[in-house]
């Protein structure tokens, strides 16, 4: 039957299953700072200080609200599959703490257990007057300013 068919046919055939095998493919962002192993172990407690990090790994994601001694590296890889929400495939998170003087104490990965929470695509009320289509349409029928005397 394919064989029978016309030519532009066919290749609007072959140009249709390509774009619809191409849809499907996950698409994947990576966010932050994923940090190495290789790259974890080049900070060596004791030795390296502040500029020292800042020069080996590059700059803290974030740095702890309540110990400014304390450096976050987080880093994401997520993937997304046509209009679905995107899922975490990967994640990193390295702490580094520094002592008074700026010299490094101890550097770890922090093993996230993170909690599931899906989204909730409620929409949020709001109080007023509900209108239907004609009631918004013909509402300011009849209002006009009064002229002034």
């Amino acid at each position: 039957m394919i064989l029978s068919m016309p030519k532009t046919i066919k290749i609007t055939l072959c140009i249709l299953c390509l774009f619809i095998t191409t849809a499907c493919t996950p698409v994947t962002a990576k966010r932050g700072n994923m940090l190495e192993q290789y790259q974890i172990e080049e900070v060596k407690p004791g030795i390296h200080t502040q500029s020292d990090v800042l020069h080996l790994i590059g700059s803290p994601t974030t740095v702890s609200t309540f110990n400014p001694r304390v450096w976050y590296y987080i880093g994401q890889e997520t993937e997304k599959k046509g209009i679905f929400d995107s899922k975490i495939v990967d994640e990193k998170i390295v702490e580094v703490v520094f002592d008074d003087k700026g010299v490094v104490q101890k550097i770890q990965r922090i093993d996230n257990k993170r909690a599931d929470i899906p989204y909730s695509r409620a929409k949020t009320p709001t109080h007023g007057n509900e209108l239907t289509i004609p009631q918004q349409l013909l509402g300011n029928l009849g209002r006009f300013n009064t002229p002034k005397q």
